[in-house]
């Protein structure tokens, strides 16, 4: 077998630009969680970063401090999992399917989530 070294510089080059395209995408990749039939939403980014939680009316009425710190902590896990979902999707893409460990952007994403 021979191996040109160029070839895999090269190529190591246009992957790490690949790379470089796919961290700004991360800030386009959204995802919505929700808990309670929708009573409280929690939109995540591909970095994710929390963008907006919306807590409807009901989820206060009566007021249950438990219930939705509940509700809270469900819409983000659900949120969290619709992202990574997405994000391996996209990465996917990138990598032809390949699911190379240790990427960049991918690092510990099977075990993300609240403790």
């Amino acid at each position: 077998m021979n191996i040109n070294p160029f070839d895999i510089f090269k190529n190591a080059q246009k992957f790490q630009e690949q790379m470089g395209h796919f961290q700004e995408k991360l800030l386009h990749i959204t995802a919505t969680g929700s808990a309670g039939g929708g009573m409280v939403e929690i939109d995540l980014n591909g970095r994710m970063e929390l963008r907006a939680v919306r807590i409807s009316p009901e989820a206060l009425n009566p007021p249950d401090v438990e219930m939705l710190q509940d509700l809270i902590a469900a819409a983000f896990t659900n949120a969290l999992e619709k992202i990574k979902d997405a994000i391996n999707r996209e990465m996917g893409s990138l990598t032809g399917g390949l699911g190379i460990p240790g990427l960049p952007g991918l690092a510990g994403l099977s075990g993300m989530g609240p403790a």
